[in-house]
Protein backbone atom coordinates (compact mmCIF):
# COMPACT_ATOMS: atom_id res chain seq x y z
CA UNK A 1 0.00 0.00 0.00
CA UNK A 2 3.36 2.24 0.23
CA UNK A 3 2.77 3.06 -3.97
CA UNK A 4 -0.63 4.75 -2.67
CA UNK A 5 0.93 8.13 -3.60
CA UNK A 6 2.57 7.42 -6.94
CA UNK A 7 -0.76 6.08 -8.17
CA UNK A 8 -2.65 8.75 -6.88
CA UNK A 9 -0.29 10.88 -8.45
CA UNK A 10 -0.25 9.15 -11.93
CA UNK A 11 -3.82 8.74 -12.25
CA UNK A 12 -4.91 12.56 -10.96
CA UNK A 13 -2.04 14.04 -13.09
CA UNK A 14 -4.18 16.46 -15.43
CA UNK A 15 -6.84 16.44 -12.69
CA UNK A 16 -6.23 20.57 -11.96
CA UNK A 17 -5.81 20.47 -7.96
CA UNK A 18 -7.02 16.85 -7.09
CA UNK A 19 -3.54 15.81 -6.57
CA UNK A 20 -2.96 18.70 -4.24
CA UNK A 21 -6.17 17.83 -2.55
CA UNK A 22 -5.27 14.13 -2.19
CA UNK A 23 -2.02 15.02 -0.53
CA UNK A 24 -3.37 17.49 1.84
CA UNK A 25 -6.12 14.98 2.93
CA UNK A 26 -3.55 11.74 3.26
CA UNK A 27 -1.45 14.69 5.29
CA UNK A 28 -4.52 15.24 7.24
CA UNK A 29 -5.29 11.50 7.58
CA UNK A 30 -1.86 11.26 9.17
CA UNK A 31 -3.03 13.36 12.03
CA UNK A 32 -6.22 11.94 12.94
CA UNK A 33 -4.45 8.31 12.70
CA UNK A 34 -4.40 8.50 16.73
CA UNK A 35 -8.17 8.15 16.50
CA UNK A 36 -8.73 4.75 14.75
CA UNK A 37 -7.59 1.60 16.22
CA UNK A 38 -4.20 0.41 15.64
CA UNK A 39 -4.89 -2.40 13.18
CA UNK A 40 -6.91 0.14 11.21
CA UNK A 41 -4.45 2.37 10.61
CA UNK A 42 -2.22 1.21 7.68
CA UNK A 43 -5.14 1.57 6.21
CA UNK A 44 -6.12 5.16 6.65
CA UNK A 45 -3.22 7.03 5.01
CA UNK A 46 -3.35 5.34 1.52
CA UNK A 47 -7.22 5.37 1.45
CA UNK A 48 -6.92 9.12 1.67
CA UNK A 49 -3.86 9.59 -1.12
CA UNK A 50 -6.90 7.34 -3.21
CA UNK A 51 -9.82 8.51 -1.66
CA UNK A 52 -10.41 10.81 -5.10
CA UNK A 53 -8.72 8.93 -7.88
CA UNK A 54 -12.36 8.14 -9.22
CA UNK A 55 -11.98 11.70 -10.49
CA UNK A 56 -9.54 11.05 -13.55
CA UNK A 57 -11.76 11.20 -16.93
CA UNK A 58 -10.08 7.74 -18.04
CA UNK A 59 -11.77 5.76 -15.22
CA UNK A 60 -15.32 7.27 -15.48
CA UNK A 61 -17.82 4.60 -15.70
CA UNK A 62 -20.43 5.74 -13.83
CA UNK A 63 -19.35 9.30 -13.78
CA UNK A 64 -19.85 9.14 -10.03
CA UNK A 65 -15.87 9.35 -8.59
CA UNK A 66 -16.37 7.21 -5.47
CA UNK A 67 -17.42 4.26 -7.43
CA UNK A 68 -15.42 4.73 -10.26
CA UNK A 69 -12.39 4.96 -8.10
CA UNK A 70 -13.48 1.73 -6.03
CA UNK A 71 -13.78 -0.12 -9.18
CA UNK A 72 -10.55 1.01 -10.60
CA UNK A 73 -8.66 -0.07 -6.97
CA UNK A 74 -10.63 -3.00 -7.07
CA UNK A 75 -9.63 -4.12 -10.84
CA UNK A 76 -5.73 -3.39 -9.51
CA UNK A 77 -6.10 -5.65 -7.04
CA UNK A 78 -6.11 -3.35 -3.45
CA UNK A 79 -7.69 -4.31 -0.44
CA UNK A 80 -11.09 -4.89 -0.58
CA UNK A 81 -11.81 -2.63 2.59
CA UNK A 82 -9.64 0.21 1.43
CA UNK A 83 -12.24 0.09 -1.96
CA UNK A 84 -15.09 -0.19 0.19
CA UNK A 85 -13.66 2.97 2.07
CA UNK A 86 -13.08 4.89 -1.06
CA UNK A 87 -16.28 3.96 -2.43
CA UNK A 88 -18.19 4.98 0.51
CA UNK A 89 -16.16 8.61 1.58
CA UNK A 90 -17.70 11.47 2.90
CA UNK A 91 -21.52 10.49 2.50
CA UNK A 92 -21.11 8.76 -0.60
CA UNK A 93 -24.60 6.76 -0.36
CA UNK A 94 -26.45 9.77 -0.13
CA UNK A 95 -24.98 10.74 -3.47
CA UNK A 96 -25.49 7.24 -5.32
CA UNK A 97 -29.33 7.31 -3.74
CA UNK A 98 -30.12 10.56 -6.59
CA UNK A 99 -28.13 8.71 -9.52
CA UNK A 100 -29.38 5.54 -9.23
CA UNK A 101 -26.30 3.72 -8.13
CA UNK A 102 -27.45 2.43 -4.50
CA UNK A 103 -27.24 -1.22 -5.47
CA UNK A 104 -23.69 -0.85 -7.44
CA UNK A 105 -22.37 1.12 -4.32
CA UNK A 106 -23.23 -1.64 -1.99
CA UNK A 107 -21.15 -3.78 -3.95
CA UNK A 108 -18.89 -2.84 -1.36
CA UNK A 109 -19.55 -2.75 2.56
CA UNK A 110 -20.25 0.36 4.24
CA UNK A 111 -19.10 0.62 7.65
CA UNK A 112 -19.07 3.13 10.22
CA UNK A 113 -16.35 2.73 12.31
CA UNK A 114 -13.18 5.21 13.73
CA UNK A 115 -11.53 4.27 10.49
CA UNK A 116 -14.43 5.44 7.93
CA UNK A 117 -14.79 8.21 10.27
CA UNK A 118 -11.47 9.84 10.03
CA UNK A 119 -11.39 9.38 5.95
CA UNK A 120 -14.61 11.40 5.69
CA UNK A 121 -13.21 13.48 8.34
CA UNK A 122 -9.76 14.40 6.67
CA UNK A 123 -11.57 14.66 3.29
CA UNK A 124 -14.14 17.53 4.52
CA UNK A 125 -11.42 19.58 6.31
CA UNK A 126 -9.38 20.23 3.08
CA UNK A 127 -10.25 22.02 0.64
CA UNK A 128 -10.42 21.56 -2.98
CA UNK A 129 -7.13 23.37 -3.42
CA UNK A 130 -5.29 21.60 -0.34
CA UNK A 131 -6.16 24.15 2.34
CA UNK A 132 -7.08 23.12 5.70
CA UNK A 133 -10.53 24.22 6.25
CA UNK A 134 -13.97 23.97 8.53
CA UNK A 135 -15.81 21.46 7.66
CA UNK A 136 -18.99 24.30 7.23
CA UNK A 137 -16.77 26.31 4.73
CA UNK A 138 -16.19 23.11 2.93
CA UNK A 139 -19.80 22.02 2.47
CA UNK A 140 -20.59 25.46 1.91
CA UNK A 141 -18.12 25.28 -1.09
CA UNK A 142 -19.07 21.88 -2.09
CA UNK A 143 -22.55 23.69 -2.31
CA UNK A 144 -21.31 26.71 -4.24
CA UNK A 145 -19.09 24.46 -6.98
CA UNK A 146 -21.83 22.65 -7.38
CA UNK A 147 -24.88 24.79 -7.94
CA UNK A 148 -28.44 24.56 -6.21
CA UNK A 149 -29.44 22.31 -8.79
CA UNK A 150 -26.68 19.77 -8.20
CA UNK A 151 -27.25 16.44 -7.38
CA UNK A 152 -25.08 17.41 -3.80
CA UNK A 153 -27.34 19.90 -3.24
CA UNK A 154 -30.47 17.58 -3.38
CA UNK A 155 -29.09 15.24 -0.67
CA UNK A 156 -27.29 18.06 1.32
CA UNK A 157 -30.29 18.06 3.89
CA UNK A 158 -29.41 14.12 4.10
CA UNK A 159 -25.85 14.12 3.74
CA UNK A 160 -24.61 17.48 6.32
CA UNK A 161 -26.39 15.87 9.54
CA UNK A 162 -24.27 12.69 8.84
CA UNK A 163 -20.62 14.64 7.91
CA UNK A 164 -21.64 16.87 10.88
CA UNK A 165 -21.89 13.50 13.42
CA UNK A 166 -18.95 12.31 11.81
CA UNK A 167 -16.89 15.39 12.36
CA UNK A 168 -18.38 15.45 16.24
CA UNK A 169 -17.20 11.71 16.76
CA UNK A 170 -13.84 12.26 15.28
CA UNK A 171 -12.60 15.69 17.50
CA UNK A 172 -14.56 13.71 20.66
CA UNK A 173 -11.86 11.13 19.96
CA UNK A 174 -8.94 13.67 19.48
CA UNK A 175 -10.12 14.82 22.69
CA UNK A 176 -10.08 11.27 24.24
CA UNK A 177 -14.06 11.84 25.08
CA UNK A 178 -16.12 8.75 24.76
CA UNK A 179 -17.98 8.82 21.66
Amino acid sequence: MGHAPELAERVLAGCGDRFAHSAAVARRAAELAVTVPEADRELLVPAAWLHDIGYASALARTGFHPLDGARHLDLLGWPARLCALVAHHSGARFVAAQLGLTAQLNSYPHEHTALSDALTYADQTVDTRGNRVTLRRRLADMLGRHGPDSTNARVHHLREPDIVAIATRVEHRLRGAPV
